[in-house]
């Protein structure tokens, strides 16, 4: 493309990642680019940022929506910085922007807040079903 700089270190040239890319609910015709087994239940733009940038990478969030998309609360696009001005890999580890879907597909259910939310969640489910069973003895 003539009007992209050749510069891999511009914030035009940085990797696009988009949540459902990696959202295990969405299909490959949805926009899923990882296998489903690998992909993560409804990321967010905070979440996929929140892992980059613990890994050391150059991220910024733009205010974008992807074109299949059409719920609004998936709004979001992340910018990832994967190669330095000489054209050489910020980090070894992320060659492609698969690895690095693949990298934050792995990292997103061990952060703080899914893991409290699964938490949280168990203990309302048994609270409702208590609940449940009373009633059904009353009557």
């Amino acid at each position: 493309m003539a009007h992209l700089s050749q510069n891999p270190a511009d914030k035009e040239r940085f990797i696009c990642l988009y949540p459902v890319y990696i959202n295990s609910k969405k299909t490959l015709a949805e926009g899923r680019r990882i296998p489903s087994e690998k992909a993560v239940e409804n990321p967010s733009c905070a979440e996929i940022r929140d892992v980059l940038t613990a890994a050391g990478m150059n991220v910024y969030v733009e205010n974008k929506m992807h074109p299949r998309e059409w719920n609004r609360e998936f709004r979001g696009r992340i910018r990832v910085q994967i190669k330095e001005a000489d054209g050489s890999f910020c980090q070894e580890k992320f060659n492609s922007r698969k690895d690095v879907m693949i990298y934050v597909a792995e990292m997103i259910p061990k952060l703080k807040t899914r893991t409290q939310k699964s938490g949280g969640g168990d203990t309302s489910s048994q609270q409702g079903e208590g609940g449940k069973k009373s009633k059904k003895k009353k009557k």
